[in-house]
């Protein structure tokens, strides 16, 4: 399956395919810039290697490239505008970037940078695309494993890496999902989630293009402009990544907030807490899911699926001891591994190293750790960066977050892990709080939760006005981990749940 006969299939579909502010335009005329994008990338990328850079939000030119890089045979690098500098630079660099195409408000970012920059919003791309106006639709040849983008991970435990993207890649999420929840041209994809990551293309732009239904762009996400945006353009579908649900649920409730179109909302990492509610408050069925940009493992979720768990492990999929190879007894932490291959994982670009730690022995390590209950549910335990070793147990972050979590004062928690004196780890918990918390009841919280194990139990609590998180609502957990625990913290001296504030500095 490839993107380019996604889009050939729209070539002369006259329904709205693109609505971005107060321009719109068919399906049938996003197929055709697509086509004058690519005559334009075609003069511009020479080689063998044709990557084009794209520094931009969520704006029509940005759908417009991906698919002329689909026509063209050319490959989009999502680029980070929250990335700076050196680092904005490395991965210009490591994508062999031969051009970077950005919007006018980014292109400071790119100043000093040896590679060529177009301006989007500029008169000599300007130029160029009138020349290349009127382009006959006559794309490449494609196949399903050819290369269409990189996108880079979130770079939550080191420097981002470059995924690669091909063509069956993206195409096939998009019409699974617009197969699974009935898409068609009578519905709007609303996309607020970056571009520049998976995903908004996977789980956003792909199911538009497959299901043949608007595609609503959003610059950025707005979570005031959320709900003004599913009335104005007739959304019935939004795809999410982490925080966003949370943060619309912020705002303030009124009484018609279900007098909408909304039918289906679709993501991952979504707060379980905030997952009900959303669908409650808006009148909307939501799914989350589990996934990664990588791709190798994925999860459905039934009806008969508990709250918090991923669902069922899927055929030739395992929880196996990282240090050991042996499968995992019911409740005990361990790798999520695909023991027949790597999936949809197509490897990393330029990082052989990276490819050989994801796949080993002919497997497909995911990196995640995850346990399965009595009932064969399972549940995340969160990446092999955040195991800790207390007391010679090995512990997942997630099930301790997912349990601060309940107390309504937490907003937001993350745990990690600062070396014990004598050996092992001690749990340290970082909470944004919602309303004021006190120690003392902190303590009596966590005594009174029967599945949280004496070894789980917080070493330390930091409350913090915010946690670090990427552009796409990640937190940074090595950010924390380089923090510790200085400053003024909540310590549990002994073994009972009791805590005292002190202020540490070293």
């Amino acid at each position: 399956m490839t993107v380019t006969e996604l889009l050939l299939a729209r070539a002369e579909d006259d329904s709205t395919g693109l609505l971005f502010e107060d321009s719109s335009w068919t399906w049938r005329e996003h197929v055709r810039q697509c086509a004058d994008h690519a005559a334009v990338l075609d003069s511009l990328l020479t080689g063998p290697v044709k990557h084009v850079g794209v520094l931009a939000d969520n704006v029509p030119s940005f759908s417009f490239l991906l698919g002329g890089c689909a026509f063209a045979g050319s490959v989009l690098v999502g680029l980070n505008p929250t990335r700076r500098g050196a680092a904005l630079e490395r991965d210009i660099r490591l994508a062999d970037c031969q051009l970077v195409l950005t919007e006018g408000r980014h292109a400071c970012l790119l100043d000093g940078m040896d590679v060529r920059v177009l301006d989007l919003d500029g008169p000599e791309w300007a130029s160029l695309l009138a020349s290349g106006a009127g382009s006959p639709l006559s794309p490449v040849p494609a196949s399903a494993d050819d290369l269409l983008m990189l996108i880079f991970t979130s770079g939550t435990s080191g420097d981002p890496k470059a995924v690669r993207c091909t063509q069956d890649k993206i195409a096939w999420p998009g019409r699974m999902l617009a197969s699974r929840f009935d898409l068609s041209s009578s519905d709007c994809v609303y996309l607020s989630m970056p571009m520049f990551h998976s995903n908004a293309i996977m789980a956003g732009w792909s199911v538009g293009l497959a299901a043949g239904a608007a595609l609503a762009l959003r610059r950025r996400f707005s979570a005031s402009g959320f709900l003004p945006d599913v009335r104005r353009f007739g959304v019935t579908y939004a795809n999410y990544v982490g925080k966003p649900l949370s943060y619309v649920l912020a705002t303030p409730k009124l009484p018609d907030d279900a007098d909408n179109p909304l039918r289906i909302v679709y993501g991952n990492e979504g707060a379980e807490a905030d997952l009900a509610e959303f669908g409650r408050r808006f009148g909307c069925h939501v799914v989350d899911a589990f996934g990664s940009t990588e791709g190798g493992i994925g999860f459905a979720r039934t009806v008969d699926t508990p709250p918090g768990s991923l669902g069922t492990l899927p055929p030739d999929v395992a929880i196996l001891d990282p240090e050991t190879g042996q499968e995992c007894a019911p409740h005990v932490v361990g790798e999520l591994v695909n023991t027949s291959g790597p999936g949809a994982f197509a490897g990393y670009y330029k990082n052989p190293a990276a490819d050989a730690e994801r796949l080993r022995d002919g497997r497909y390590h995911t990196g995640d750790l995850a346990y399965v209950d009595e009932n064969g549910f399972c549940f995340f335990a969160g990446r092999l960066g955040d195991w800790l070793r207390v007391d010679g147990e090995n512990l997942g972050t997630a099930p301790i977050e997912r349990i601060l979590l309940r107390h309504p004062a937490i907003a937001e928690a993350a745990v990690y892990a600062v070396p014990d004196p004598a050996v092992g780890d001690q749990v340290v918990a970082a909470l944004v709080l919602a309303e004021p918390l006190s120690p003392e009841s902190f303590g009596k919280f966590l005594a009174r939760q029967t599945d949280l194990g004496p070894k789980q139990l917080p070493r330390f609590v930091r409350v913090v006005p915010e946690l670090p998180r990427t552009s796409t609502y990640k937190i940074v957990k090595r950010h924390l981990v380089a923090e510790g625990v200085r400053g003024p913290v909540w310590s549990r001296p002994g073994k009972e749940c009791s805590y005292e504030e002190e202020h540490i500095t070293e």
